[in-house]
Parts: C-alpha cells; sequence; structure tokens
C-alpha cells in the first residue's frame, strides 16, 4: 500500500533537500506537529530534538533572520541581536510568509523563498538525530545536525536563554 501524497508545501521541502543531495523522507502525521511538544509526541522522540524554525527580522537592516532552536530552549533575542550587531524582532505572519513562502507552524529549515541569515542553536549539535518541520503543520523530517548546518549554511551559536 502506497502513503499518500505530500501536500505542495511538503513536497517542495522534499525536492529542496533533494536539491542538497539528501534523501531524508518528509513524514505527513494526522496530529499537529505545530508545537515542539506536538511533534516530539507524534514522532515519539524528546523535545530537545525537534528543531524550532523561527523567522525573525533585522531591526534595522529588515533581512530575515533563521534562528533554529532546540524545542527544549527559548531563544535569547538580545544575544542574537549581539550575534548579528543589530536587534532582531519577531517577524509578523505576512513577512514570514513573504520571505520563506511557508505559514508560521510548518516553517522549515530549507527551501525559503529568500536565503536568511542562519543561526543554530549549539545544543542541537550534541544530539544524533533531530526532527525539523517540513512546510505544514503535520510534516517533519529527520535529519542529523551536520545536514543543518550544511543546509542552511548555519552558524552554530549560543543562543539560548540562560
Amino acid at each position: 500500500m502506497s502513503e499518500p501524497a505530500l501536500k505542495e508545501s511538503a513536497r517542495r521541502v522534499q525536492a529542496a533537500l533533494a536539491d542538497f543531495g539528501f534523501d531524508f523522507r518528509v513524514r505527513e502525521f494526522p496530529a499537529s506537529t505545530r508545537s515542539a511538544e506536538d511533534a516530539a509526541a507524534a514522532i515519539g522522540c524528546s523535545v530537545a530534538q525537534i528543531v524550532k524554525s523561527l523567522i525573525f527580522q533585522a531591526a534595522e537592516s529588515g533581512g530575515p533572520v533563521l534562528i533554529l532552536a532546540s524545542g527544549a530552549n527559548r531563544v535569547d533575542e538580545a544575544a542574537v541581536g549581539r550575534l548579528l550587531g543589530e536587534p532582531i524582532v519577531r517577524a509578523k505572519p505576512d513577512f514570514v510568509r513573504e520571505v520563506t513562502g511557508f505559514a508560521i507552524g510548518g516553517v522549515p529549515p530549507v527551501g525559503h523563498r529568500q536565503n536568511p541569515t542562519a543561526l543554530i542553536d549549539r545544543d542541537l549539535m550534541a544530539l544524533e538525530e533531530i526532527w525539523a518541520a517540513a512546510g505544514t503543520p503535520n510534516a517533519v523530517f529527520a535529519l542529523t545536525p551536520e545536514a543543518l548546518c550544511r543546509i542552511t549554511e548555519g552558524t552554530v551559536a549560543d543562543i539560548k536563554q540562560a
């Protein structure tokens, strides 16, 4: 029996992963994977293994900033601002959709319309397998921290709140 076809947004993520030479498989769940807790429950992994893809906006330059944080951590926005050399602000839903092509709740780390500046939570690097959103509130894919660095061209940094 074959699996149902992926939704359009999830297919775009699957294609972006293939463009990087990875064969990671996007999986869609009947239950929501929108929050880190929901995703961990659906997948059967720890909340720490969930990659939260958060889009912020640089306050002065206006560019998109992609924060890839462990689901167990909160982002220290001031620390991110110091790393970037300018403060960040939470992006409005219209900005998120415009720069990524995805709605909040399903933003993946790859396949965006514009390449954002990406920062990766150092805590993710200690994990063997992590899970990221794949374009919809019900779609995810498994990958390694090293692959996350490659597909996002992100900088690993200490970005969690103490």
